[in-house]
């Protein structure tokens, strides 16, 4: 018996060992079938991130493969070599780590709750977060923009604290920051100064955003990086660069029941080391012009038809960076004239033709120990074609009018240089470089026919790090300007983390700027403005202060922010249209003395990911005086309230978002004969309305709303309200009114 006990025990010991032999190979082969997989969810939802972009390179071929997540967040680990890895998703800070061939891997993407993380360029050494920009930068993103259904800068800058746009129906849309006008505000495309300004004036309406990944807003003097025209701010709008995808198609459709029909469409591929795009579109506005009609307010917005297209091809590696890029844009702005008395058979148009070319190269160089050479040249070329046509509509024949026509031509040639040390184990960075600038003007209308200023400067700036928490960052300017002498221009700022979620940053900057071809020496006159420009203009120069102090933080999915703003402009020989004349002639003059100051305190909350609110109030005045004798004029000031507020609906992907802005009573500084005077602008009430849904995992976005919903069209003006407007009517020009709109997207990207 006792045998027969051992054999079964052999027996049951032996088919123990061949089963468990059978387990290990089954589950070995299992093993060796399963595929690594890599899954990405939210940090702070902990739902799946879909269609994230995924990029490997391997450490010793340098190849890169891209991939997309499903839509569970997953996406294979197929590389065969140990390799860095690269996630990033719009809204989520970029996640990097390495790799192993057969690795699978659970990857948190942070989200950017409050913005802190975009990276953002304008007047850094190199690449920063906002969060640690010695600057207070305000960056508006591309999922902004969208949510927004802005179609140019105009829509996209009318809510923001301390901005005002205003609308002229031939010179478009003007902006003013800080009590400051447009002339004194930097505009920047991917670095590069836009040109063809028109009464002093950028047209937003002009600024398409069609090809816009974000926008970054610096407010107050620039001039030590930037030289002039950054007196009040600069405005950098950077444009879209595919990084990822092998191939990229998008294409937009926008219509408002306003008369508004927009089209644009892209291409672009990125393949190993090369990148390239080419986009374009067509935008028509029907504008309200009645032939019949004398009442200024039936004529105010003008029909104009828009082309514009843009490429670029880019070389990449890790040490180098070289870009050639192009942009063209074509405008025509009809400006109908009335039936003239006595039969009304005959009339006299404008026609206003914009063309602007810009074409630039860039180049990154990486050197060793965080040392970057930063360069770009551009040239730029800007065109406007006014033509006077006189119309028999009896017989429909037209006549162009010579003497009332014209052509203005600028030119702009634009070479920059920085050489930066920016290593984070060091207490010292640095930053210097060469600014050249050169734009010449030539017209009938502009004295001589042709006039030409030079701007050339060498900039220095240090940043010191003397502990953790504590930034100091000092820079100096030296211009050589071919029409004026130039100051030293300086400026001090500082960036103390008092705490975590606790930054104070100060600054003090000066500011120069040389009048433009345009205030000196241009005659523009037609059926609405009567300006002549001014050779005996002084140089604008000017004394910034400012302060921001901000409290930002994030608990699970609560984020909230504070931000408190001051800041201080003493400007000397402020440039300013002045009525010279009768018949409602104007001139630019310098007015001695002007000072603009202000507060403004902005807060943010958050619910993630989907409740957003923010609100901010402001307060800005402006004073003057005609000369150093003269004591200052009491400040005038302008109260402002903005309120922007989003609920997301995550399962049908649905946001609804509401924008909204009073702006108080706002003084104007008018010039009438050398004597300061005061006119007002009523307040009035914006608010606009927009809803937002995603369709085939968010490859089609549809958006609906209503913009201006108050309709306010102009409000009363009082003092000057029709400024170098001969109509003068007393109002300033707001909004075309109501509008209904619709906004149909289509995004599709193919990855290896």
């Amino acid at each position: 018996m006792f045998g027969d006990n051992c054999h079964r025990l052999s027996m049951m010991t032996r088919l123990f060992s061949l089963f468990f032999g059978l387990f290990s190979l089954l589950a070995v082969t299992f093993g060796y079938g399963q595929k690594a997989f890599i899954k990405v969810i939210d940090q702070k939802s902990h739902e799946p991130v879909a269609f994230a972009h995924v990029c490997f390179e391997g450490l010793k071929s340098g190849s890169p493969r891209y991939s997309l997540t499903s839509m569970e967040g997953t996406v294979p680990n197929e590389i065969k070599e140990t390799s860095r890895i690269a996630v990033s998703y719009m809204g989520y800070t970029t996640y990097n780590d390495t790799i192993k061939p057969g690795q699978s891997l659970n990857i948190q993407l942070r989200p950017k709750v409050l913005n802190m993380d975009e990276v953002v360029v304008t007047g850094q050494y190199t690449p920063e977060r906002a969060d640690k920009s010695i600057y207070k930068v305000n960056v508006i993103n591309a999922r902004q923009i969208d949510l927004k259904a802005a179609t140019n800068m105009a829509d996209l800058l009318k809510d923001q604290l301390t901005m005002r746009v205003t609308q002229d129906g031939v010179l478009g849309t003007t902006l003013r920051i800080q009590g400051m006008s447009g002339e004194n505000v930097k505009f920047l495309m991917d670095g590069v100064p836009l040109i063809g300004r028109m009464n002093g004036n950028f047209d937003l309406n002009q600024i398409n955003l069609f090809n816009t990944d974000h926008v970054e807003i610096i407010q107050g003097p620039m001039s030590v990086i930037y030289g002039s025209n950054a007196l009040a701010g600069v405005v950098n709008i950077i444009t879209k660069e595919n990084k990822t995808s092998l191939f990229n198609a998008t294409a937009n459709a926008y219509v408002e029941s306003s008369g508004v029909y927009n089209f644009d469409g892209s291409l672009s591929s990125n393949y190993k080391k090369h990148g390239f795009s080419i986009d374009g579109g067509r935008n028509f506005t029907a504008g309200n012009t009645d032939i019949f009609s004398t009442d200024v307010l039936d004529n105010r917005y003008k029909p104009r038809r828009q082309y514009f297209a843009d490429g670029y091809y880019s070389f990449n590696t890790d040490k180098i960076k070289l870009k050639v890029a192009g942009d063209y844009f074509n405008e025509m702005l009809l400006d109908k004239g009335q039936l003239i008395y006595p039969y009304y058979e005959t009339a006299t148009d404008y026609h206003y033709i914009t063309n602007r070319y810009t074409s630039r190269f860039d180049a990154v160089i990486k050197l060793p120990k965080f040392h970057v050479i930063d360069a770009l040249a551009s040239y730029s070329y800007y065109e406007r074609i006014s033509e006077a046509i006189f119309i028999d509509y009896t017989t429909l024949a037209k006549t162009v009018i010579p003497e009332a026509s014209d052509t203005e031509k600028v030119y702009n040639y634009v070479a920059r240089a920085t050489y930066a040390q920016s290593n984070p184990g060091y207490k010292l960075h640095y930053q210097l470089g060469f600014d050249v600038n050169d734009e010449i003007g030539t017209g009938r209308k502009i004295a001589g026919n042709r006039q030409e200023i030079g701007d050339y400067a060498a900039f220095l700036s240090m940043q010191y790090d003397p502990v953790k928490v504590l930034s100091i960052q000092p820079g100096l300017r030296y211009i050589k300007n071919t029409k004026y002498t130039a100051p030293l221009i300086y400026a001090l700022s500082a960036k103390w983390s008092i705490l975590d979620p606790l930054s104070l940053r100060f600054s003090y900057a000066r500011g120069f700027r040389a009048p433009a071809i345009k205030e000196l020496y241009m005659l523009f006159v037609d059926v609405n403005h009567n300006i002549y420009g001014n050779p005996d203009l002084k140089a604008e120069s000017s004394n910034n202060f400012s302060i921001n102090l901000n409290y930002a933080e994030e608990q699970k999915k609560v984020a909230w922010s504070f931000d408190f703003d001051a800041f201080y402009n003493l400007v000397d020989n402020v440039i300013l249209l002045a009525q010279t004349g009768n018949n409602l002639q104007y001139s630019y003059e310098n007015v001695s003395r002007y000072k603009s100051t202000g507060v403004q305190l902005g807060c943010a909350y958050q619910l993630y990911p989907a409740f957003k609110l923010q609100f901010g109030v402001g307060e800005t005045g402006i004073t003057g005086s005609p000369d150093a004798a003269t004591p200052y004029n009491t400040f005038k000031w302008a109260s402002e309230v903005t309120m922007n507020t989003s609920y997301r609906f995550i399962k049908p992907d649905v946001t609804l978002s509401l924008y909204y802005k009073y702006t108080g009573a706002t003084p104007q500084l008018t010039l009438d004969a050398k004597t300061l005077a005061w006119g007002w602008i009523k307040p009035y009430n914006m608010m606009d309305f927009t809803a937002s849904k995603g369709f085939w995992d968010g490859r089609i976005r549809l958006s609906a709303g209503i913009k201006n919903m108050f309709n306010v069209t102009s409000v009363p003006a009082t003092g000057g309200g029709g400024g170098a407007h001969s109509s003068g009517d007393g109002n300033m020009s707001i909004g075309f009114g109501r509008t209904v709109f619709a906004k149909l997207s289509f995004q599709f990207n193919k990855y290896k």
